[in-house]
């Protein structure tokens, strides 16, 4: 599998899987909407609450996987991503990623401090199709 159709799997999912580690070294995962925005291939923009729990666990520990999978009726298709997440605040990332209907979640617009941007960047990962996986570098 290569990189290109990893990254058109990818873009085709409306859901994201985001994993952190808490301070007691345990995995934790929460389902989000899909990145915001994918730049060269390995860097994934996502929007959230500052104050939010996965944010004070990056905070400490950037390291973090995403995950995405699409489960027809009889195929399974499942990619995980391995790197860091950043949490990113400025004013520019901000406005990059911002849409339209998300005063509905930041009710301060772009503005809000309750409103940042998580930056993940891979490193490497796992391929999984049709009984078979398959690791790879980014």
């Amino acid at each position: 599998m290569n990189i290109d159709a990893i990254l058109k799997f990818i873009r085709k999912q409306k859901v994201a899987f985001i994993c952190s580690v808490d301070e007691e070294g345990f995995p934790n995962v929460k389902a989000m909407l899909k990145p915001r925005k994918i730049e060269a291939g390995h860097i994934f923009y996502f929007s959230t609450n500052t104050s939010s729990m996965r944010v004070k666990h990056y905070l400490s520990n950037h390291n973090a996987c995403i995950y995405f999978y699409h489960k027809g009726l009889i195929k399974y298709t499942g990619v995980m991503l391995k790197g860091k997440m950043e949490v990113l605040t400025d004013q520019n990332t901000k406005d990059m990623i911002w849409r339209k209907g998300d005063t509905m979640f930041y009710k301060g617009g772009v503005t809000d401090p309750d409103y940042c941007v998580l930056c993940f960047i891979a490193t490497s990962g796992r391929f999984y199709q049709d009984l078979k996986t398959e690791s790879f570098e980014i």
